[in-house]
């Protein structure tokens, strides 16, 4: 078992994150490989350090370099680290890419040439905190059920007004345009997984060539997910109970960014798509309380009536992403607002890649894909 983080600037989560998956208590061999993707933070020193003071699974700290044209960060960092693991299990001759320069003594015993090359590999970012046994759960699901990919959506932080409103919605829409039952279905066409928290079977990696064929995906978890039924594997999504994100957002222009970031890749660049989601937003979310306060006004009780159901049974279906991220039930009636938001991101993020200001994430901006054809 091999696991790859990749990390740039995390040193303020590191702290949290990586002890919870030195401390894994995992039956078989593993280590925990972290690619330091160009950090100026200290990243690299801070993992080392951490893994000292608490033991654990072994770490390897390695660097990449940059990546070559074409490669989004995260893709090549998390092909470096595959290759490094491939190698340290003697799988491989060494790292697929990229150099080893700056990485350091490497911390623990680890694996070798000649160790049984590692079955799985767990992808999780460097934000994502692991319950003690959440690696032991993810390959005992694979295993039990034959699958390829099992991936959590970790449960992202909520501790401020902004996160309370914005954060539990973002698994709701996210839901609405991914529903797990459909991609946990055999032979379904939509495919999709969390990228925080990813378990792979290698031989699937190695058929469905990840990261290679995805290369400059900017929503990477998708297209990770899409490769591996197109090769086909198995895959399986949900909402994880042991995964969490611990990365901050203090404000609204925190939580803006980290959507409008992918909120247009994920239309596929598309003005089509971009304009059948404004509609379907305004239609399904902002209607409702238009239509109440209309006929409120106009005294057209039909109306009104209308536009009340409509909006009760929407914040209705929102209590139970609440629930799951254990809030308070007062941002269910506050729903067309939270929608409103979103689509305004959507709509900025459609604007800042048309002004070449597109994905972009801790100073590195992403290879910059052809828009997809209108028909």
């Amino acid at each position: 078992m091999a696991v790859v983080v990749p990390a740039r600037d995390e040193a303020e989560v590191l702290p949290v994150s990586l002890p919870s998956l030195l401390a894994q208590d995992y039956p078989g061999r593993a280590e925990v490989v972290l690619v330091d993707d160009g950090s100026t933070d200290g990243t690299g020193d801070l993992a080392r350090e951490l893994s000292e003071r608490c033991g654990g699974l072994p770490l390897s700290v390695v660097s990449p370099g940059p990546p070559e044209p074409g490669w989004t960060g995260k893709l090549w960092a998390v092909r470096y680290g595959i290759g490094v693991a491939r190698a340290r299990s003697g799988d491989d001759h060494g790292p697929a890419t990229g150099r080893d320069a700056g990485a350091g003594p490497r911390t623990g015993t680890g694996t070798g040439p000649g160790r049984t090359p590692a079955d799985f590999l767990l992808l999780t970012d460097a934000d994502i905190a692991h319950e003690p046994d959440s690696l032991r759960r993810l390959v005992a699901a694979a295993r039990a059920h034959e699958l390829d990919l099992v991936s959590q959506m970790a449960r992202l932080r909520v501790a401020n007004i902004w996160e309370r409103l914005i954060v539990p919605a973002f698994v709701y829409f996210f839901c609405q345009l991914y529903p797990f039952r459909w991609i946990n279905r055999d032979g379904a066409r939509t495919a999709a997984a969390a990228g925080g928290c990813v378990l792979l079977r290698a031989e699937a990696a190695e058929r469905a060539r990840i990261p290679d064929a995805i290369r400059d995906a900017v929503i990477d978890d998708v297209a990770l997910a899409r490769a591996v039924r197109r090769a086909g594997g198995r895959i399986w999504l949900g909402l994880a109970e042991h995964v969490d994100s611990v990365r901050p957002y203090p404000g609204l222009a925190d939580l803006w960014r980290m959507v409008a970031r992918s909120a247009y890749a994920q239309l596929r660049h598309s003005a089509l798509l971009l304009a059948g989601t404004v509609a379907g937003l305004a239609l399904v979310y902002l209607a409702p309380p238009v239509c109440l306060a209309a006929g409120v006004l106009t005294g057209d009780g039909v109306a009104a009536w209308a536009g009340g159901a409509a909006w009760a049974v929407m914040a209705g279906t929102y209590v139970p992403i609440l629930r799951y991220y254990r809030q308070p039930l007062w941002p269910a009636p506050l729903l067309p607002v939270t929608a409103l938001l979103y689509l305004l991101m959507t709509v900025d993020s459609a604007v800042r890649h048309h002004q070449g200001r597109g994905a972009a994430w801790k100073g590195r901006t992403y290879p910059r894909p052809q828009a997809a054809p209108e028909r």
